[in-house]
């Protein structure tokens, strides 16, 4: 029997630098076959991805799924807005949550459920000063140094 091949988990390191992240949420989104192929492949780029309500449904905008490369003339779009699937109460809450001056909703990661379903985790964040990202780069600086220090 062949190994399962492992699943891959693409983060968003750029949301941690520039946010405080309060809540997180484990959210479904709605693909095509093309794309969850592509994500498999690690194929994505969260590059100025945000989340925003619609009519009351929840949308990531701006999230870069690159073309399947064995795909016919049907591969998808790169980019367009892709709908996220939470629970009626959850979206309630992080409406509630939003509306809050300086908060918003963030793409974290993107990873395969147990199932093999692809999921996007998203962070409710409030943006970072200048002084709190100086901080955030110091203190990485300073942690690499105690794990040099350490490896001797």
């Amino acid at each position: 029997m062949a190994k399962p091949r492992p699943q891959p988990e693409l983060n968003n390191r750029q949301a941690y630098f520039n946010y405080h992240i309060e809540d997180k949420y484990v959210a479904g989104m709605v693909l095509l076959g093309t794309e969850v192929k592509s994500i498999r492949e690690g194929k994505v780029s969260f590059n100025d991805a945000f989340c925003f309500f619609d009519r009351g449904e929840l949308w990531v905008r701006s999230l870069y799924i690159n073309a399947y490369s064995h795909g016919s003339k049907n591969n998808h779009i790169e980019v367009h807005d892709r709908k996220l699937l939470l629970e009626k109460r959850e979206l309630k809450k992080i409406e509630a949550q939003t509306k809050e001056k300086g908060f918003t909703i963030v793409p974290l990661r993107i990873f395969f459920n147990e199932k093999h379903y692809a999921k996007l985790e998203i962070g409710i964040g409030k943006g970072k000063k200048e002084y709190d990202k100086r901080e955030t780069i110091k203190n990485r600086d300073v942690d690499k140094e105690i794990k040099r220090l350490l490896k001797r």
